[in-house]
């Protein structure tokens, strides 16, 4: 029997347990591998080549959307599904642009992550049935235009991840080690991200990422 081959990657261990244990209980699926962060979520999907990667948003060193970004430049082929606890506008519409085959809420049961699955599995587009009227008209119209003319747009895919990282607080050397990059590299894409936001310092680079959503803070959300 064919079995679609599943990555897991979530910064929680509880979740992604959970995730694997439900997903045990299922003939047609194989979890093959489970991640912490955005990083590890490349490095699997170079090692075990899963079908699907059902994919969080909030997490350390490269976030869900940078990590996506990554993998559908290396494997075109692979399907992302979003696991996620936020609704957010912003959020759905720049994962739907990054190429995802699927948004999940985390409030889901677990009838709904075998559906969403079985749905990517068929090459289709899941959308969970809360936000889906929503997400499409929004991404269709009005969203679309407020996404082309964004800031953060002008941002190559390789700036988006080095302004997650410094909007963590990662020092350039930590930057240079986890993308693999020079330091010299980093400050170039450091300078070229604060010329095309208008930003030069690093607590504005902070302040933006906070706005955007890119990072969430306790209490703070982002532009909705």
């Amino acid at each position: 029997m064919f079995k679609t081959k599943v990555l897991i990657a979530d910064d929680h261990a509880l979740v992604r347990e959970g995730i694997a244990a439900f997903l045990k209980l299922c003939d047609d699926v194989e979890v093959v591998a489970e991640a912490s962060d955005g990083l590890e979520a490349i490095e699997k999907t170079d090692k075990y080549r899963p079908d699907i990667i059902i994919m969080d948003i909030n997490m350390p060193r490269l976030g869900g959307l940078e990590a996506t970004v990554e993998i559908k430049k290396m494997h075109p082929h692979v399907k992302v599904l979003v696991l996620t606890q936020y609704e957010d506008r912003e959020y759905i519409s720049r994962f739907l642009k990054a190429g995802v085959s699927g948004y999940l809420l985390k409030k889901a049961v677990g009838s709904d992550l075998i559906t969403a699955l079985k749905t990517i599995g068929r090459g289709e587009l899941y959308l969970y049935s809360s936000i889906a009227s929503e997400v499409v008209a929004g991404y269709l119209s009005r969203e679309n235009k407020i996404d082309r003319e964004s800031p953060y747009d002008k941002l190559s895919d390789r700036e988006k991840q080095v302004l997650k990282l410094i909007a963590d607080g990662s020092t350039h050397k930590e930057m240079s080690d986890m993308l693999g990059i020079s330091v010299k590299t980093v400050i170039a894409h450091q300078t070229n991200i604060g010329e095309k936001l208008g930003l030069h310092n690093r607590a504005g680079l902070i302040k933006f990422a906070i706005q955007k959503g890119i990072i969430k803070i306790d209490g703070i959300t982002g532009e909705s």
